[in-house]
């Protein structure tokens, strides 16, 4: 195999995604930057059995963007454009599935420390068990962390009235007051229910001393971003996870994951509330259903449940 296949093979996959897939231009110039870069790499150190990388092999790519002084969040983009151009390499029998599942091992997305594979992510949101103070808030607080995206002071922040757990999405507020629509897949809306609706001794909401927000102490008094932050320290020590982890790796990783699976930039984009929406223009400018759609189709841990009421209610979220 030589290396002017792996140029041929990227043009290839330049073309098919954006004739085929019909993807945004402004997506496959990213994405073709990104193997561009892999390409120049390739021809730098001589890997001409491209089809057939072993995980050492990409262990060598991750430190040699390591090494151009990208980013962490600029290197998980960059194992994104690499799964995605390998899955084409597998639908024309150029490469095997092996490969793929190779671009999804923990081992080598630990070598991004800002982004954890879903495997961790699952392992940290796991840590609050049963018998734990506060097991049901912190389990909650951690799901929607994952399932939305939201920076950690917007989910210190975020209100019972803008919670809709029948429509399954929220409202969130954030940088210069912006409010945008964020979907909420099943496990969350899940633990979001438990929480709001169970019993101080287990740590659910109830009673709360008036407080608007949903996340509060044991006293109803609303949480602050610290300790959001060291209740992610916590639950990142117990589940074995680097020390490194933070709200915002969990950002990171929930735009990683969705970007992996097939998101498109610009749905990712207002998930994150990197847009310009106002809050009189959240249901003119974002139309919710097809956030929602996305949001389960891509995301791991986004089936939502059918449109309607929620079981025991329309609203569990109080008033």
């Amino acid at each position: 195999m030589s290396l002017s296949e792996l140029v041929s093979d990227v043009a290839a996959f330049r073309n098919y995604m954006l004739s085929e897939r019909g993807m945004a231009d402004n997506t496959v110039q990213a994405y073709g930057r990104d193997l561009e870069r892999y390409a120049k790499w390739a021809a730098l150190v001589k890997f001409e059995e491209y089809l057939k990388p072993a995980l050492k092999d990409l262990a060598r790519y991750v430190g040699f963007l390591h090494d151009e002084k990208l980013a962490p969040p600029s290197i998980a983009r960059h194992l994104v454009s690499l799964k995605m151009f390998y899955r084409f390499l597998r639908m024309e029998e150029r490469a095997d599935a092996a490969t793929v599942d190779l671009l999804g091992s923990p081992k080598l997305w630990e070598r991004v420390p800002e982004v954890l594979p879903p495997t961790a992510v699952e392992a940290l949101i796991t840590a609050p068990q049963a018998g734990d103070r506060f097991f049901l808030r912190d389990r909650a607080m951690l799901e929607t962390l994952y399932a939305t995206g939201c920076r950690a002071s917007e989910v210190v922040n975020l209100k019972l009235v803008d919670v809709y757990l029948d429509a399954a999405f929220l409202k969130c507020v954030g940088k210069g007051s912006k409010q945008r629509v964020v979907p909420l897949g099943r496990p969350a809306l899940a633990a979001l229910r438990a929480y709001i609706s169970g019993a101080s001794a287990e740590g659910g909401r109830s009673p709360t001393g008036g407080a608007d927000v949903v996340f509060v102490s044991k006293t109803g008094r609303p949480l602050t971003r610290i300790h959001l932050w060291a209740l992610v320290k916590k639950y990142c020590k117990r589940a074995g996870l680097p020390s490194t982890v933070s709200p915002h790796t969990m950002r990171h990783s929930f735009a990683t994951h969705l970007l992996s699976g097939g998101a498109d930039l610009r749905s990712v984009q207002e998930m994150l509330g990197h847009a310009s929406i106002q809050t009189t223009q959240i249901y003119t400018h974002i139309d919710r259903d097809r956030l929602k759609a996305i949001h389960r189709q891509f995301h791991p841990k986004g089936q939502n449940p059918p449109d309607g009421p929620a079981p025991g209610g329309e609203k569990p979220a109080a008033q």
